[in-house]
């Protein structure tokens, strides 16, 4: 997440190295990986992967609300204020507060046993990269749009249907490896070390495979390929983080965990000061010293205020 703060305003200056921003249709980039490493990384820990799956619709609904608000919100003061959108990116309307939502809704009203999840999850998966190789793909890359609310936001829409399943998948490893049965209610340390490093060589194989065989990956779509590749990365980086239980001493800082106890707050606080510099600066023309200081004061700005923010117990947190 603190690299996600970063990239999303540094991709807007030129100093930003082009090879790391978000592909246009096709291909891999380290800002490629956030949405769907968010995703992934809320069904580990989710609910549904705790064995929790009883939850009224009321309780659904108002989990979700706050998404829906924001994603309103973003499309009013975008639209308001004139901001550069990348409409290929989710559609006219669309934005990834609203993907949020939808995958929230899905899940929560089609209850699906973590044990049974991982399957459900590859036949949305697989059912949706079917549809894509037989034209979809075509038509959610193309530059033509019409006029109804679907067209205007196909690739939103669309791609719901792979980050659906990929929360699936996540449901599923987060019960395997985490919260399964076991004695201590926990899976031993050892024990998910393995079993992660396994995974993750399985799941990079994978990928290669269907990149080479089946459909190149595409975020845009959110393709069968793309969601392998997020899974064995997300896996591979959580195996290597692992390997941190055998050094003695403490793992974290002080400034990460009072950004992980807001993370809501730190990613609005983010996109806020963002769109305030993109406003007022003119990001492309500024120059490389310019544009590394004005990172380095957004970035104190960000740490100084959830740290603060963090020392007085004040957490925002809708549900």
């Amino acid at each position: 997440m603190i690299i996600t703060f970063l990239c999303i305003l540094a991709v807007d200056f030129r100093i930003f190295p082009r090879r790391y921003a978000k592909t246009e249709t096709y291909g891999t980039s380290l800002m490629d990986l956030g949405v769907g490493a968010f995703v992934l990384a809320n069904s580990l820990v989710s609910r549904q992967a705790r064995n929790i799956t009883s939850v009224s619709w009321k309780t659904a609904i108002v989990s979700t609300s706050p998404l829906i608000i924001l994603g309103f919100l973003r499309l009013v003061t975008t639209t308001g204020v004139d901001y550069q959108v990348h409409v290929g990116e989710y559609g006219v309307h669309w934005n990834f507060f609203f993907t949020l939502a939808a995958v929230s809704i899905l899940t929560s009203f089609i209850n699906i046993s973590p044990q049974y999840s991982g399957v459900i999850g590859s036949l949305v998966l697989v059912g949706y990269q079917f549809c894509l190789v037989q034209g979809l793909n075509h038509y959610l890359l193309s530059n033509e749009r019409g006029m109804d609310i679907i067209s205007q936001n196909k690739e939103g829409i669309f791609s719901i249907f792979g980050y659906w399943g990929m929360y699936l998948l996540g449901v599923h490893l987060g019960n395997y490896l985490i919260f399964g049965s076991h004695s201590s209610g926990f899976r031993s340390s050892r024990w998910v070390r393995m079993r992660v490093w396994v995974l993750s060589i399985l799941f990079w194989l994978l990928t290669v495979l269907l990149d080479r065989h089946v459909e190149r990956i595409s975020r845009r779509t959110c393709n069968l390929p793309y969601v392998t590749m997020v899974v064995a990365d997300n896996l591979q980086l959580l195996s290597i983080l692992m390997l941190a239980d055998l050094v003695p001493g403490s793992k974290t800082s002080i400034l990460e965990e009072a950004f992980n106890r807001n993370l809501l707050a730190t990613f609005l606080l983010a996109n806020i000061l963002t769109g305030l510099v993109n406003l007022s600066v003119d990001t492309l023309s500024a120059s490389s010293i310019t544009a590394f200081f004005i990172l380095l004061v957004y970035a104190y700005v960000l740490s100084i205020v959830i740290g603060i923010a963090d020392y007085f117990g004040i957490k925002l947190k809708f549900w």
